[in-house]
């Protein structure tokens, strides 16, 4: 008769880091998108209006490559957050063939509630880490994140 599925042995696969983030990552995502039911925001959403929200002014092209979003996808996510009215587009003063992004009062609060959302989220499925523990491994993941190729 066959162990429960907690124990049998992942054999080489529980040396693999690649394979822990991934498990990590697929609970996280699920939590987070549980945690933001009702909302409409889905996680690149709230991606994209917390850079804007951090950075009023800025364009289309560095919320994508501080996101790590492709130019074309980028597109879609914008006119998406503006037809929600959840941003706004200007004419950029420095440069008039480019647009910049602020949030909408409607954005802020989008901003504002996933925040609290996200952060009782986290605090659940990271209960067992202290605080420290949580900042070494936001670092640590930094770290591996900053070794991808250009």
């Amino acid at each position: 008769m066959a162990a429960d599925d907690d124990t049998i042995p992942l054999g080489a696969l529980d040396s693999f880091v690649g394979y822990h983030m991934r498990r990590a990552s697929a609970l996280m995502a699920a939590d987070f998108n549980a945690a933001m039911a009702g909302t409409g925001i889905r996680q690149v959403l709230f991606g994209v209006l917390s850079v804007i929200a951090a950075n009023p002014g800025i364009n289309q092209g560095r919320i994508g490559a501080a996101l790590g979003i492709q130019r074309a996808n980028m597109v879609t996510l914008i006119n998406e957050l503006l037809e929600a009215g959840y941003i706004l587009r200007t004419v950029s003063p420095e440069d008039r063939r480019a647009f910049v992004f602020a949030l909408t009062d409607s954005g802020s609060a989008v901003v504002a509630n996933g925040l609290d959302r996200i952060r009782r989220h986290e605090d659940r499925l990271l209960a067992a880490l202290s605080t420290g523990e949580r900042e070494t491994l936001i670092a640590l993941l930094k770290r591996v994140e900053a070794a991808a190729p250009d």
